[in-house]
């Protein structure tokens, strides 16, 4: 998920369910925890959840850019980028960003 935000910025709930393939309420939980501990930020437009990387410490940017150098094996990420990217539910303003 971290990884995901990383390179994404912006990821709502439900295409977090679509690219990893979760539950949701799996995923809102896992969500709930990193708010919890400051690690994102959310906020509601309509419907949609959407979340973000919070401020952070310099140490923990160390870790995310760590996390997506090679800690989450490049190949996953790619495989879960494709999935957020043919995911047809995606709110408007995130079509057209995923590479």
């Amino acid at each position: 998920m971290l990884a995901l935000l990383a390179v994404e910025g912006e990821v709502c709930v439900c295409e977090f369910v679509a690219a990893l393939e979760e539950l949701q309420p799996s995923v809102s939980r896992h969500l709930g925890l990193l708010r919890e501990g400051g690690w994102i930020t959310s906020r509601r437009e309509g419907t949609w959840m959407h979340y973000r990387l919070a401020r952070l410490p310099k140490w923990a940017r160390t870790l995310l850019d760590a996390l997506v150098g090679g800690g989450v094996s490049p190949e996953i990420l790619r495989d879960v980028r494709k999935r957020l990217a043919a995911f047809p539910g995606r709110p408007p303003r995130a079509i057209g960003r995923v590479a």
